[in-house]
């Protein structure tokens, strides 16, 4: 190949190369974020679950074992313990990206009807566990979901439609997810 023939190659990949620059700066990739958040006294959770299973570092309100499956038996889950915000609308080709700043882990496994997670003292009175939680940890799906404590998981690619996500821990934590 001639010097010439190469030069006008060269600039033919530079052209095209500040083109596609020029337009993935008009059009940013898009992110929302999702933030888990959970109340977990460290003193009952590290006792029965293991040293450093709560991380939580928030000052007072904390929710014992022992409360948390109590107000879930009783059909009334600690309102502290949330996805945040409830509701996501989203552009199609947005990242999701589900923030643990709570003080234990979580899940954000997508469903398709919220119910019941993966341990029954955990869940509403009369609510089964959802397929797609079945089986906790031992279940791949449900293990790739897992967010511990100040990490982030990205979720891309949804398709247009109404998504529902769940913690298949504490299946209170929910949100649903509109991608337009």
């Amino acid at each position: 190949m001639n010097t010439v023939a190469k030069f006008g190659l060269l600039v033919g990949c530079l052209m095209l190369a500040g083109a596609m620059l020029a337009l993935a700066q008009e059009n940013p990739p898009s992110l929302t974020q999702v933030v888990a958040l959970d109340e977990c006294d460290p003193v009952t959770f590290n006792a029965a679950l293991g040293p450093d299973f709560c991380k939580n570092v928030t000052l007072g309100a904390f929710t014992t074992l022992s409360n948390l499956f109590a107000e879930a038996a009783a059909g009334t889950p600690d309102p502290n313990w949330d996805f945040e915000p409830d509701t996501v609308h989203l552009k199609r080709g947005t990242t999701l990206s589900v923030v643990d700043q709570g003080g234990e882990p979580h899940t954000f496994t997508e469903v398709a009807h919220f119910g019941g997670g993966f341990i029954p003292g955990l869940n509403a009175p009369g609510e089964d566990t959802v397929p797609e939680c079945a089986g906790g940890f031992s279940n791949i799906a449900v293990a790739r979901t897992r967010i511990l404590q100040a990490s982030h998981m990205d979720i891309t690619g949804l398709k247009k439609g109404e998504h529902h996500f769940q913690c298949c821990i504490h299946p209170w934590m929910r949100v649903k997810v509109e991608v337009r």
